[in-house]
């Protein structure tokens, strides 16, 4: 298996993904769900870090900086720097934002590496619905310092359009800001992945290609 396939039956094992009928917060009954919230062990954790790192190495990334928004892409930023630099003699700073600016000590709108002009950054975050954690990140981002954002990595790309759109949460924020979104898998690679018999699902193909037909992107 390459790493997208192992990374499919990671979230399985694990109960991130999972498949039936789910409504989501859209309103849309899905045949699928992916709920991040499932991680929470240090085993887990590791092997996180280990999939957006070659996520970034395989997309030709790099960075001066890894951030991650708080809160959910605090751990995932860490772990994933600390693959690049075990796994591919990588080593990169990291960095988050804090909910609010601290004034005392040593104050700033992050904590970790203190950004600079011109220093390149790659956002990291678990998945993008509304590209929300992008909208607020950015102008935190640019309050701070005039840094390039080399890119945003998630987990998994959807591939659903908006509510009131025609583009996908992650065609939209390029569109908007310019950030290229790479994601470790996408749902395209879910339905390959039961196809070739990766994982088991065979059952719910149907309703996925009909969901992926209504509200699906390419």
């Amino acid at each position: 298996m390459n790493y997208k396939q192992r990374f499919i039956k990671f979230m399985v094992e694990n109960g991130v993904l999972k498949f039936g009928e789910f409504t989501l917060k859209s309103g849309r009954k899905a045949p699928y769900f992916i709920n991040t919230g499932n991680y929470k062990s240090g085993a887990q954790l590791k092997k996180l870090g280990e999939y957006y790192a070659q996520c970034i190495v395989d997309n030709g990334l790099s960075a001066d900086t890894l951030v991650g928004p708080a809160y959910k892409g605090i751990p995932l930023a860490v772990t994933a720097a600390v693959s690049l630099y075990s796994n591919h003699n990588i080593d990169v700073n990291y960095c988050f934002d804090r909910k609010e600016v601290k004034d005392h000590g040593e104050g700033g709108l992050f904590v970790g590496k203190q950004l600079s002009d011109g220093e390149k950054v790659i956002i990291i975050e678990d998945v993008m619905t509304s590209g929300k954690a992008l909208r607020e990140t950015l102008p935190k981002l640019r309050a701070t310092a005039n840094v390039e954002v080399a890119g945003m990595v998630i987990s998994v790309d959807r591939m659903e359009r908006g509510l009131e759109s025609s583009l996908s949460a992650v065609q939209e924020v390029y569109k908007e800001f310019g950030v290229k979104v790479y994601s470790i898998v996408t749902m395209a690679d879910i339905i390959a992945a039961i196809e070739d018999g990766v994982i088991e699902g065979s059952e719910y193909l149907d309703k996925m290609k009909e969901y992926r037909k209504q509200y699906g992107v390419e």
